[in-house]
């Protein structure tokens, strides 16, 4: 059995991804009632059209819900309550499916498992994804990040269905940041094609950004090649460029000057300010990461911002 803690829309269709593969599938929802409705309805209405194969059981008991390989789809900024609140967590396998940094301590999904219950086996399955897609069924690769290799091939293993295609890691650092950070440049992609900036300017916004990342990465000890990968430049390209991203709406009602949905958990948001923190921290430039905190506070206007990213002093690429 694989348990789902979370049932948002990308916890409801990596339970349905991994039912249609054989397994049986416990998705837990916090709220009884909305267990209790996506029990008998056998649908989660984030995901319409979407039925929930008979393989998968919805629960609110937090018990009930425990197995072997528990996978945690939480937002990111919750993840720390989540396991705070539930130590029978420890000792199991705990795969993050969340993509942020935590305010206050700056550290990413694995780094907080093991913070919290250091006896868990930590990891973290990210990469280009649309919780709608996997739900669908349509084709979606993935990549799967944790310390120990031989715990990565097992899981490799173990979660594989027939339209998730998994490849395994154990640069969690460069998958955590990866995954991060590209929710950032995502915004500000969002704001460039809101504002009317065009789409040469997005392409600028994700070369350079994609540049930020590897710097914020390597500095911290990631691989360079992971943030070449799915969790990276794959992940990056997906969120820029489709209006199903959060953050990249998020990023275009700002650049429109439009009010954004408050109940859509944004995590590019809390994400920049982190990544902003770190960067001064370990004195790493991040412009971009930079300009979208300062429009997000409010001290910076679209334009010019976008004048002082212009006017930034020539440099080799």
């Amino acid at each position: 059995m694989i348990s789902v803690l979370g049932a948002g829309a990308f916890g409801t269709a990596l339970a349905v991804a991994f039912a249609r593969g054989g397994d049986q599938v416990t998705l837990w929802a916090r709220d009884a009632q909305a267990a209790q409705d996506m029990q008998s309805k056998r649908e989660n209405p984030r995901l319409p059209g979407v039925t929930l194969p008979k393989t998968v059981s919805v629960t609110a008991d937090f018990t009930a819900s425990l197995s072997d390989v528990i996978l945690l789809a939480v937002p990111m900024q919750k993840l720390r309550g989540l396991l705070q609140s539930h130590p029978e967590l420890s000792g199991r396998t705990l795969i993050a499916c969340c993509k942020g940094v935590e305010l206050g301590t700056q550290l990413g999904p694995v780094a907080v498992i093991r913070d919290v219950l250091p006896k868990a086996t930590p990891a973290i399955l990210t990469g280009p994804s649309f919780a709608a897609d996997i739900a669908r069924g349509l084709p979606t690769a993935l990549t799967l990040a944790t310390p120990e290799e031989h715990t990565g091939k097992a899981l490799q293993q173990r979660l594989l269905s027939p339209n998730l295609r998994i490849y395994r890691t154990t640069d969690t650092v460069g998958a955590e940041l990866g995954g991060a950070l590209k929710n950032v440049i995502a915004i500000a992609c969002g704001i460039a094609i809101g504002a009317g900036l065009g789409d040469s300017a997005r392409a600028a916004l994700m070369t350079r950004g994609y540049a930020e990342m590897q710097r914020m990465a390597q500095a911290l000890g990631a691989q360079p090649d992971t943030l070449a990968g799915l969790s990276g430049f794959g992940d990056l390209t997906l969120t820029c460029s489709s209006d199903q991203s959060r953050n990249y709406r998020f990023g275009l009602s700002l650049g429109r000057g439009e009010d954004f949905d408050p109940s859509v958990t944004v995590e590019g948001a809390a994400t920049a300010r982190a990544a902003h923190a770190r960067a001064k921290v370990i004195n790493i430039d991040m412009p971009i990461t930079a300009a979208v905190v300062a429009i997000l506070d409010g001290g910076l206007q679209i334009r010019d911002a976008m004048e002082m990213l212009l006017a930034r002093p020539p440099k080799e690429e």
